[in-house]
């Protein structure tokens, strides 16, 4: 089982549903629980795809178990603006916060005239975004940086490897340059710290560059 960097995701009937955006995964045990698919074609938002839904990946594809309707997924982030208590001396200009739509005026106070009630006394509001994805989990972009522990960086992350009975990462294939990409397989037991756009290794550069050049099998 193999996830690539913008492969093609489709339902059973062959019908295509977007690209691959994200792999989320556990960074202590490697389990592999989502996908994200990036929006186009079936999908209008960005998706929330359970790895079990998965009937097969190839390396430019991948093929869901279904042929229903996917719109019924879960966005990968949901935004929405919530009125808070306190009050933001910066508010309305600073960057995350909304002016409402609707105030009133305090009691006794006309319409008309000097501004009814000062600019403190209106509520304010923050957009909250929150992911759907199981907490502790990370939604690690493909292309994100690969770092050594002596912080160099080696590559980044064209390809994720999975053993498809236990749904966890075994591998990264990282590559490095613009043309003439040399690649290289890290195993995953090498991984020290995973971010959105960083995977830390527990080894070092020349560790990375003394690997073997990754051909793919025939």
């Amino acid at each position: 089982m193999q996830f690539k960097e913008n492969a093609n995701v489709y339902t059973l009937d062959n019908e295509k549903v977007g690209e691959i955006e994200r792999v989320v995964l556990d960074p202590q045990t490697k389990e592999i629980t989502h996908l994200i698919v990036r929006k186009g074609f079936l999908f209008i938002e960005d998706k929330v795809v359970p790895i079990d839904m998965v009937s097969s990946t190839a390396e430019d594809r991948i093929t869901l178990k279904t042929t229903e309707d996917l719109e019924s997924l879960p966005d990968f982030e949901e935004e929405q603006y919530v009125r808070v208590t306190s009050v933001d001396p910066g508010y309305p200009h600073r960057r995350g916060y909304a002016r409402p739509y609707y105030w009133y005026p305090a009691p006794g106070f006309a319409w008309w005239g000097t501004q009814p009630y000062p600019l403190e006394a209106r509520p304010n509001y923050v957009l909250e975004t929150w992911r759907n994805i199981p907490e502790g989990t990370v939604a690690l972009k493909e292309g994100a940086d690969v770092i050594t522990m002596d912080d160099e960086h080696v590559g980044d992350v064209e390809r994720i490897f999975a053993n498809p009975q236990q749904e966890r990462a075994t591998h990264l294939l990282i590559s490095k340059g613009l043309f003439l990409k040399e690649k290289k397989i890290v195993p995953t037991t090498w991984i020290n710290q995973v971010t959105e756009d960083r995977v830390y290794l527990s080894v070092s550069s020349d560790f990375i560059e003394r690997l073997p050049e990754y051909t793919a099998a025939a």
